[in-house]
């Protein structure tokens, strides 16, 4: 097993590519906290692994607070006396054109997807210094690489996320820990369920391997820069769009 006896906090672990990722690391001998503000979602899946003899713990979280991160860190503390693995998974998305965007959508998905992976890394990673060992992990996004129509607030936090990895990368590989991120491409989740069939098609037509990436892709990438495999890859990001715009 690739991740025996490593601790891991996915936040965003409920739903979509964060649920893959949860299931994809207690397969691989994690013990896995499902941080999520969906407390139904993040239940039921704590429950259907619990069954199957899993090790993990549901945390109900808000990124968006730092008051929500540090009550999580010290609850997984106090579980399993650890933290090996971060994932910053955790994302939303407010979609308009520029000149509809509301100040209040622009602020709410800057909140999530930017501040929010910094408040957990930030709280998180003085604990992995301290046992001289970490890996964390950031979702950016194509969206982040190339921009995206409607996508003023989360391509922009996206392409912030590649920045803060690299600057962690630089800060923090002399500790032990490793920073890197994940750039995923078109994939199938409950969002890109709810668009039309004709824009699904166009998506699929720009990607060089004509589908769009599966939660399990994603996590799949997690899995490779969460376990010592990818020990001595520091600062980049992954892509996993399945050669979109290439």
């Amino acid at each position: 097993m690739r991740l025996k006896d490593k601790v891991a906090i996915i936040t965003g672990g409920a739903n979509g590519i964060g649920k893959a990722a949860v299931e994809v690391f207690v397969n691989e001998g994690a013990k896995v906290v499902i941080a999520d503000f969906a407390e139904e979602q993040g239940k039921q899946l704590e429950s259907e692994l619990l069954e199957k003899n899993h090790d993990v713990l549901f945390v109900q979280l808000n990124v968006a607070s730092k008051e929500s991160v540090q009550s999580m860190v010290d609850t997984v503390l106090s579980r399993y006396g650890k933290i090996d693995i971060l994932i910053n998974n955790a994302g939303i998305t407010k979609n308009a054109m520029l000149v509809k965007m509301t100040e209040e959508d622009f602020d709410r998905v800057l909140d999530v997807n930017l501040k929010g992976v910094f408040n957990c890394t930030q709280i998180v990673v003085p604990h992995m210094v301290a046992q001289g060992y970490g890996k964390v992990i950031n979702t950016s996004s194509v969206s982040g690489v190339y921009g995206n129509v409607g996508q003023t607030n989360y391509a922009a936090t996206k392409a912030a996320v590649v920045g803060m990895t690299k600057t962690w990368a630089k800060e923090l590989g002399r500790k032990g820990i490793n920073v890197n991120a994940v750039a995923p491409g078109f994939t199938r989740t409950s969002m890109t369920e709810k668009m039309p069939e004709k824009v699904l098609s166009y998506m699929e037509s720009i990607v060089s391997l004509q589908r769009l990436g599966d939660p399990k892709d994603i996590a799949n990438a997690y899995l490779y820069l969460a376990s010592d495999e990818s020990s001595y890859v520091n600062g980049h990001v992954l892509h996993v769009d399945g050669g979109i715009m290439m």
